[in-house]
């Protein structure tokens, strides 16, 4: 099996490299557990009558909450080539993410900058996809990233 793309080095990685994450169905449990979590409780999330009457005819799931779950499928839980989450800019959502969609991320590397600390920062951006291939969420992140022990003997 392959490694994923946040499995490998800082020093292994190349501008535009890219991974298509597994899918994940947004489910109402996940809509209530994050209303509960959060305590953000906006009607177009958490009340279907509401809901029905706006512009999308029924709840759409929380922009924040899909970007989390999104977190979950890019990052292997067991890695230890990500150091930190650095940041994320220019968040963007050009259509909801509605109750039952399966969503996945497309990754693409954007950028790199070495450090001379042993560590590199890797922009990455992310296409938050639905089961139609549609953009529901874009943004930019950055991540501190570790070289491989080899690179780090010799730097």
């Amino acid at each position: 099996m392959s490694k994923r793309l946040l499995e490998h080095w800082f020093d292994e990685m190349h501008l535009g490299q890219e991974e298509i994450t597994r899918g994940r169905t947004v489910t109402e449990t996940d809509v209530v557990q994050w209303s509960m979590f959060t305590g953000d409780w906006f009607l177009m999330h958490t009340n279907k009558v509401y809901a029905e009457d706006s512009m999308f005819g029924e709840r759409i799931a929380a922009g924040l909450m899909v970007l989390a779950i999104c977190g979950g499928l890019v990052l292997p839980a067991e890695t230890n080539t990500v150091i930190a989450n650095y940041g994320c800019d220019r968040i963007r959502y050009p259509r909801p993410t509605f109750i039952g969609d399966t969503i996945n991320v497309r990754v693409e590397i954007t950028e790199l900058e070495d450090r001379e600390d042993g560590t590199g920062l890797m922009a990455m951006r992310w296409h938050i996809l639905n089961q139609n291939g549609s953009d529901v969420c874009v943004a930019d992140f950055k991540a501190l990233m570790a070289h491989s022990p080899d690179a780090q003997k010799d730097a």
